[in-house]
């Protein structure tokens, strides 16, 4: 053999060494040495996650990571445009329900099969996914569920029943403050009373359940909290009642983990409980998911490696505990949930209660289709124009409608 020869022999030995050892969790990871994330991440978020990415990349150097932020609808589109056409970001992180269309469009990676054996061990079971047979992301958290968030220098102690909860309310709504207040815009803060009164979205078959008796009843209890009984403002979408309640003139409001942080900030006392049990006796039951990162499809095997290591990072009970317990985020590492910072904060306790009584948010695609048209109805039944039981019926017709469309 040559020199010459003998020389190529080496560097090809050691770039294939290189190869294998690049998500071991050494210094310099294989692959590109810039992934691109794109993230729904709430500022709070944000700054945990930047956090975390400076501590990757003081352990990798010349390792850069880039992410950049979009709200919920504009990630989907805009990731399913890029990725549609051959480009888009190594990685994708946002809430659970983005993995329907994503998967169905095959333009993320089923990570079961993409990730090393063995990669989801580690988490809590409840914090996993599965459609169509395969995981299609790794999450960095669990829960994202609607809880009662009350100002406790108002409310000492939540309200447990229908009766304690109106009667609080009433009593604290009074000179341009109000007991109440909620986003009763956007159907996902209607999921828990659909669930309390019995009812879901939909069947096993994924065919939708809106025109129920449930439906009507939790329309019917929403709209009379804020039309009839009047411990609710006129307007309440998400930013009024988020914007009263951090400025101490709504006692009680019910929002997910995402928020706590901020209202902390804006000095209220918070505390944290399950939403109370509704007329029926039943407790509202939130939707539960989890957030987690997802892989281009577009990704190449070359690339794997540094994606992998990045994920495995961000990931990791280590990552996640940075920062949980003022975020008020419950980790999917199992070390993580099980980490004394969390089982001792009273906040997560509580959150772990409410995530425990909650019910698994399907993550199918037609779930998107069923955000979309349930949230007409619940706009118009809020603002008086429309009865429960016509809302209801709408929103299946549509439903179903727009469901059948999709499948041709």
């Amino acid at each position: 053999m040559t020199s010459r020869s003998l020389a190529r022999l080496v560097v090809v030995t050691l770039s294939a060494l290189l190869l294998l050892t690049g998500c071991a969790g050494k210094k310099e990871s294989a692959g590109p040495k810039k992934i691109v994330i794109w993230m729904q991440m709430d500022p709070e978020e944000r700054t945990r996650f930047t956090k975390n990415v400076a501590a990757y990349e003081k352990a990798h150097p010349g390792v850069t990571i880039e992410s950049v932020p979009y709200d919920t609808e504009n990630l989907r589109q805009q990731y399913q445009t890029a990725a549609g056409g051959g480009a888009g970001p190594q990685i994708i992180f946002g809430p659970s329900d983005q993995v329907g269309p994503l998967s169905q469009l095959e333009l993320i990676k089923p990570l079961d099969a993409a990730l090393p054996k063995g990669f989801f061990d580690r988490f809590v079971p409840q914090s996993l996914d599965t459609l169509n047979g395969h995981l299609w992301a790794a999450p960095d958290q669990v829960g994202n569920h609607l809880m009662l968030v009350y100002n406790k220098k108002l409310v000492p102690v939540p309200p447990r029943t229908a009766a304690e909860f109106l009667a609080t309310a009433k009593t604290l709504t009074h000179d341009g403050s109000y007991g109440f207040a909620m986003n009763v815009s956007e159907p996902y803060w209607l999921a828990p009373f659909l669930t309390g009164f019995g009812g879901w979205v939909m069947d096993d078959k994924s065919i939708p359940t809106l025109d129920t008796q449930p439906m009507r009843d939790a329309l019917a209890y929403l709209a009379d909290l804020k039309n009839a009984q009047g411990i609710m403002p006129k307007e309440s979408d998400y930013q009024i009642a988020e914007t009263l309640f951090k400025e101490g003139k709504a006692a009680m409001i019910i929002n997910g983990p995402w928020s706590w942080s901020s209202y902390r900030k804006a000095g209220i006392d918070l505390g944290v409980a399950p939403i109370w049990a509704l007329p029926n006796g039943n407790p509202g039951r939130p939707m539960t998911a989890s957030k987690g990162y997802s892989i281009n499809v577009n990704v190449k095997d070359a690339e794997m490696a540094t994606v992998t290591d990045v994920i495995s990072y961000l990931t990791s009970a280590e990552a996640e505990l940075l920062d949980a317990v003022s975020l008020g985020v419950l980790p999917s590492d199992k070390r993580a949930w099980m980490d004394a910072s969390i089982q001792n904060d009273p906040i997560l306790k509580a959150s772990q209660a409410g995530f425990d009584g909650g019910k698994r948010m399907p993550v199918v695609p037609e779930m998107r289709v069923i955000w979309d048209t349930m949230r007409p109805g619940l706009q118009k039944v809020m603002n008086g124009s429309q009865k429960p039981a016509d809302a209801a019926k709408e929103m299946q017709a549509a439903a179903v409608q727009q469901i059948a469309g999709m499948k041709h």
